[in-house]
């Protein structure tokens, strides 16, 4: 009977849309990449090709998403301008940090106003992954479950986590509720920069800037913070080095 009760608790919501609206967080200062980011922001920044920013929106757009809002701080008229480029895709809201960075939870709150779904996809601008065999943020939102999640990570075991130098992120119980790594050990799961969240993670925010880890601990506590595993290819894009080493895995398949 547990056997059977935990298969059901793991099977993909298939019902579930893809959420209309990102969020595309865009705001960081970019230190990791420079002296790439000395001149234009870190989405600006060119990986096979086109800007990590541009990787985002086509990945958005293929899944069926028409609306984002994305923050900026850090030579934010430049990535302004370039977002104009994609109005003919997009209904482009942008939420401003020009005055203060927010940092990523701060970030949320400020944009919550601008975001008309509930849930809806945040997804870093300088993520960098490709597909498996179903199209990641469709298979994403089919693991959404209704009233039993705040949050949906989606993560990337450590050994196939591209230019990851990190120890990890999250360990996985069988039905995708996530907990801490341990100080000094090392997590089984890496978080993608992708996930699908309820504006009830929001709630009672702090003020001024913060991490959206505060976010992510109240609802682990509250075993309503959820993750399921990226199928396809993944790479941690964050400083100059790792965009060679992206651009040789993906000439040599």
């Amino acid at each position: 009977m547990t056997r059977k009760t935990r298969a059901l608790s793991l099977r993909p919501a298939v019902e579930a849309a893809v959420p209309d609206t990102a969020m595309v967080m865009a705001a960081g200062l970019g230190k990791r990449m420079r002296p790439l980011t000395a001149t234009r922001p870190k989405p600006l920044v060119e990986v096979a090709g086109k800007p990590l920013i541009d990787h985002v929106l086509d990945r958005l757009r293929a899944a069926g998403v028409g609306r984002i809002v994305v923050n900026v701080h850090y030579l934010a008229d430049a990535l302004e301008a370039h977002l104009k480029g994609h109005a003919s895709d997009f209904d482009v809201t942008v939420s401003d940090e020009r005055a203060r960075l927010l940092e990523t939870g701060g970030g949320l709150v400020q944009a919550e106003k601008l975001i008309d779904a509930d849930p809806f996809l945040v997804v870093n601008s300088d993520n960098f992954w490709l597909d498996g065999p179903t199209d990641t943020l469709r298979m994403l939102a089919s693991h959404w479950r209704e009233g039993e999640m705040d949050a949906l990570l989606l993560l990337v075991p450590h050994a196939r986590a591209g230019n990851h130098r990190g120890q990890g992120d999250f360990h996985m119980k069988p039905d995708g509720r996530l907990s801490r790594r341990a100080t000094g050990r090392v997590a089984p799961y890496v978080y993608t920069g992708i996930q699908m969240v309820s504006k009830k993670l929001l709630r009672d925010a702090p003020e001024g800037p913060f991490s959206t880890n505060i976010f992510w601990d109240r609802a682990i506590s509250e075993n309503r913070c959820f993750g399921v595993v990226h199928q396809g290819l993944w790479f941690d894009v964050g400083s100059p080095a790792s965009i060679g080493a992206t651009e040789l895995a993906l000439a040599n398949g």
